[in-house]
């Protein structure tokens, strides 16, 4: 390997962990009731046009893109009361760290995630925690993910305490 294949190495990799983000950004940045659902602002940096995102651990579908963000949002991606950004009305998506194997034009990486969601009715919030199984490609616009496949550790749901004290002297 080159000093030149080294360097292109090492930028592949910073941008495939880079984008990696793009997903918590597109979730975190379009909540439903702030009128804009668009998640694919951010997500159409992410994935490949045609790309596919194997939720069969959860919602037992493989999704188009497109349908995937009707899932997250809803219809027309405006806050819609079909999607899952529905049940919700507050939320963050952590994306972890990427580790990246490149082989050419294609690349695989595998990445853990922390999804935290306040629930619409102020009862309970929801912890989706796992990892993102990301077949890419490179593209003449950078990498995108081809096939997204998730794989679910657990997704469980919590009572909210009302008015919880901090605990002073700890």
């Amino acid at each position: 390997m080159t000093d030149q294949d080294r360097v292109q190495y090492l930028l592949d990799r910073i941008e495939i962990q880079d984008k990696v983000a793009l997903y918590g950004l597109g979730q975190d940045l379009h909540q439903a009731d702030s009128g804009d659902a668009n998640v694919l602002a951010q997500w159409g940096e992410l994935f490949a046009p045609d790309a596919k995102i194997d939720a069969t651990d959860g919602a037992d579908k493989i999704f188009e893109l497109d349908e995937y963000a009707e899932f997250m949002r809803g219809p027309g991606l405006v806050g819609g009361t079909e999607g899952l950004g529905y049940s919700f009305n507050a939320w963050q998506h952590i994306e972890g760290h990427a580790t990246v194997t490149i082989d050419g034009d294609t690349a695989h990486s595998i990445t853990p995630h922390l999804h935290t969601h306040a629930n619409r009715d102020g009862s309970s919030n929801t912890f989706a925690v796992g990892y993102w199984h990301d077949d890419w490609i490179r593209t003449p616009d950078g990498w995108r993910i081809s096939y997204r496949r998730v794989e679910n550790l657990y997704f469980h749901t919590f009572p909210v305490a009302a008015n919880p004290q901090m605990v002073r002297g700890l």
